[in-house]
C-alpha cells in the first residue's frame, strides 16, 4: 500500500516492521520499491542488547534471544537508498531526516532504520528540527555544451528515438517530452519499462510499450535513452554500428546493477523533465535549428507519424474481437470492453506480466498519473499497490487493477480485500485467467526454442493452475462477503459481468472479475478439466 501511495502521490510512506522476521515478511516488495523509484521509509526494531535489566526496555521474553541476529540491515540494505540504525534518542530526529532526504532524491526508493528497544525507550528533552533542510536533491540540468550536442544531433537526424521507462512519474516531464516531439517532428518515443505513463500513446510519436524490443531500436540513427533501465535487451534487439546514443538519467550508472552497459557516447545525471525543457526550449530559440525544423522534409515526417500511428491503432483494435464463432474472448477483447465501460481518467495498476503490452496497446493511456506498473521483478505487488493508489486518489478517482492468475495469489488476496473493506477502499479487479504461469515457458524457449522443454505441455512443466481456484470466491471470503465476485468465461458473460462489477465500485463496493481468456474450461465455475498429478 505504501508503495502504491507513494507511486501516485509523489510523498514519501512509512512502513514499520518487526525486527528480523518482519522485515523478511516484506520480501519482494522492498525490490519492487526500489526498482519502482518509489520512496518508502521502512522501521523495523532490534532485539533488546542487554539482557539482565541494565536499561529500560532489557530483554523481557523468550523469543528476543531468537530473533537476535548479527546483521538486520543486511536483509535488505542493498535494495535500499539508505539503511542505518539509531542508536541513541538524541539524534533520533536527525536519522530519519537523513533517511528520507536519499529515499525520496532521484532515483528515490525505500530507506531502512533500525532501532532496539532500549533505545526506543529512552527519555529525551524534546527538540525541534527544520524540516526544510531535509528535502531531497534538487532538480539538476544538462551542461550548456551537452544541451548543444544533444539537440544538434537530434535535429540532424533522419529517425531519431526517444526510450524511456520512468520519466513520467514526474508530470511536467511528459509536457516537456510532448514538447519536444513536437519541436523535432518525426522524433519517435518508445516506452520500454511500462512504470508509468510517460508519454501519450495517442500520439502520433508514440510506439508504445515493448519490453526492450522493437524494430526502431535497430534502425534509428540516433537514440536518447531517458530515465530508463532496459532501453533493449541486445540478444534480441539492439542499435545499429554506428548509431548516436546519449543516455540522461537520474542514475545513468545504474549503480545496484552489477552489469550494465549502452555503448552510450555521453551519459548525464540529470533530471529529464529539466533536460527535456532545455533541448526544445534551445531548438526552437536557435535560428538554425528552428529553420531546420521548419523544413518541408519535417512536415513530410510529421505526416507519416500520423499515418503510422493509425494504421497501429487501426491494427490494435482489430486485434480486440471475440473468437470466431462469437462466444469467447482473448484478453484485447476483454481489455478493450474494459476501457469502454470505466471511467475516462480511471487510474490502472497493471501486473499482467506477459500480457502487459497488450494490456496497454488496448488502454493507449494517455494521461500521467493513470498507469502504474510494479518496475520490478516480485509478483504479488499490485493487491496493495492498488489500495494506496485508491487512498491516495480519493473516493472520487476509479481504480483498477489488471493482474494475472498468478499475480493474483501472490498478492495474498486473504489480507488484500480484508483491508479493501476494512478501510473502505473499493477497486476493481480484473484476473486475467490463462490457467497457469506463461512466464516460465516463455523464457525457456527464448533459450532453447527447439529444446525437450519446447514440447511439453504446461502440466508437464508444473506451471498449470487447471482447475483453477475460484479467485473472486476467495476475495469475497476475505472481505466478509461485501465484495462483488463474479466469472465469465463467454463474451455475453463479460458484457453482463463488466457492467456489474463496475458500477458495483462506482457504488463503493469493490469487485473482482475472474475473466477466462479463450473460455472457460478447465476454470471455477466452467467446464471441468482432468485435474493432473
Amino acid at each position: 500500500m505504501a508503495d502504491g501511495y507513494a507511486r501516485l502521490s509523489g510523498e514519501p510512506q512509512c512502513v514499520i516492521v518487526h525486527v528480523d522476521v518482519g522485515t523478511q515478511g516484506l520480501g519482494a516488495a522492498v525490490h519492487n520499491a526500489s526498482c519502482g523509484r518509489a520512496p518508502v521509509l521502512i522501521y523495523a526494531g532490534l532485539s533488546p542488547y542487554t539482557c539482565d535489566g541494565e536499561y529500560r526496555g532489557s530483554r523481557t521474553e523468550y523469543i528476543h534471544w531468537i530473533q537476535d541476529v548479527p546483521d538486520q540491515k543486511q536483509i535488505v540494505s542493498q535494495y535500499c537508498r539508505y539503511s542505518g540504525e539509531i542508536k541513541g534518542g538524541r539524534n533520533v530526529k536527525q536519522m530519519v531526516g537523513r533517511a528520507l532526504q536519499l529515499a525520496t532524491s532521484a532515483p528515490a526508493g525505500p530507506s531502512y532504520l533500525v532501532g532496539p528497544r532500549e533505545v526506543m525507550e529512552e527519555d529525551i528533552e524534546p527538540y525541534e528540527l527544520e524540516q526544510a533542510h531535509w528535502g531531497p536533491l534538487g532538480n539538476v540540468a544538462l551542461p550548456e555544451d551537452a544541451v548543444h550536442k544533444i539537440a544538434e544531433a537530434l535535429v540532424r537526424a533522419k529517425e531519431p528515438l526517444l526510450i524511456t521507462g520512468y520519466c513520467g512519474r514526474n508530470h511536467k516531464a511528459v509536457v516537456h517530452l510532448i514538447k519536444l516531439a513536437e519541436t523535432v517532428k518525426g522524433l519517435r518515443v518508445l516506452d520500454t519499462g511500462g512504470s508509468d505513463m510517460c508519454f501519450p500513446q495517442d500520439h502520433r510519436a508514440s510506439l508504445g510499450l515493448r519490453y526492450g524490443i522493437h524494430e526502431r531500436i535497430s534502425t534509428a540513427d540516433i537514440i536518447i535513452v531517458a530515465d530508463c533501465d532496459v532501453p533493449w535487451i541486445p540478444t534480441q534487439c539492439k542499435p545499429a554500428t554506428g548509431t548516436r546514443i546519449f543516455h540522461i538519467d537520474s542514475d545513468p550508472l545504474k549503480q545496484q546493477m552489477p552489469v550494465f552497459y549502452i555503448p552510450a557516447e555521453a551519459r548525464y545525471k540529470v533530471t529529464t523533465s529539466t533536460a527535456f525543457r532545455q533541448l526544445h526550449t534551445y531548438i526552437s530559440s536557435s535560428p538554425a535549428l528552428a529553420q531546420t525544423c521548419s523544413e518541408p522534409t519535417y512536415q513530410t515526417r510529421w505526416d507519416a507519424l500520423e499515418k503510422e500511428h493509425a494504421n497501429r491503432v487501426s491494427t490494435i483494435r482489430c486485434l480486440a474481437q471475440p473468437s470466431q464463432d462469437g462466444t469467447t474472448f482473448n484478453v484485447s477483447y476483454l481489455i478493450s470492453r474494459l476501457k469502454h465501460y470505466v471511467p475516462s481518467d480511471t487510474i490502472f495498476a497493471i501486473e499482467a506480466v506477459t500480457l502487459t503490452a497488450v494490456v496497454a496497446d488496448q488502454l493507449l493511456p494517455s494521461m500521467p498519473g493513470t498507469w502504474f506498473n510494479c518496475g520490478g521483478g516480485g509478483l504479488g505487488w499490485s493487491g496493495g499497490a492498488a489500495l494506496g493508489i485508491k487512498l491516495a486518489a480519493g473516493d472520487k478517482r476509479f481504480v483498477c487493477a489488471i493482474v494475472g492468475d498468478g499475480t493474483f495469489l501472490f498478492s495474498v488476496p486473504g489480507s488484500v480485500y480484508w483491508i479493501s473493506q476494512r478501510y473502505n477502499l473499493p477497486v476493481l479487479t480484473i484476473v486475467l485467467n490463462n490457467q497457469g504461469w506463461n512466464a516460465p515457458k516463455r523464457s525457456l524457449l527464448l533459450v532453447h526454442p527447439e529444446g525437450e522443454g519446447s514440447k511439453a505441455s504446461n502440466e508437464d512443466l508444473n506451471i498449470s493452475f487447471a482447475p483453477s481456484p475460484d479467485y473472486a470466491g476467495l476475495a469475497k471470503c476475505a472481505a466478509g462477503g461485501n465484495l462483488w465476485a463474479g466469472t465469465a468465461g463467454t463474451v455475453d458473460e463479460l458484457e453482463q459481468k463488466m457492467q456489474e462489477a463496475v458500477e458495483s465500485v462506482k457504488g463503493g463496493v469493490g469487485a473482482v472479475l475472474d475473466a477466462h481468456l479463450d473460455g472457460p474450461q478447465g476454470k471455477y465455475g466452467g467446464v471441468k478439466s482432468v485435474t493432473v498429478g
